[in-house]
């Protein structure tokens, strides 16, 4: 499901993401949580979409990716 938003009075279309949301806990040193979040971008195709860092010291990022969806090519007969 694609929406159409207003943007500087231009349409834009708004694909589908999903998300994947990882922890790290404040043991995690950051040098670790950016391998993960590059092997994530490089092999699986996501995209940073967040990271927030609270008191505690966990660390709670969101990664997304488009969805592709297949679309037909071609129209079937009733034959």
């Amino acid at each position: 499901m694609s929406r159409t938003v207003p943007v500087l009075t231009q349409n834009v279309s708004v694909a589908d993401y999903e998300y994947l949301v990882l922890n790290f806990g404040r043991e995690v040193q950051r040098s670790d949580i950016r391998r993960t979040l590059t092997d994530h971008a490089e092999y699986g195709h996501w995209e940073l979409a967040r990271t927030r860092t609270y008191v505690g010291g966990l660390t709670k990022t969101w990664l997304r990716r488009r969805i592709i969806r297949a679309r037909r090519t071609y129209a079937t007969s009733g034959v």
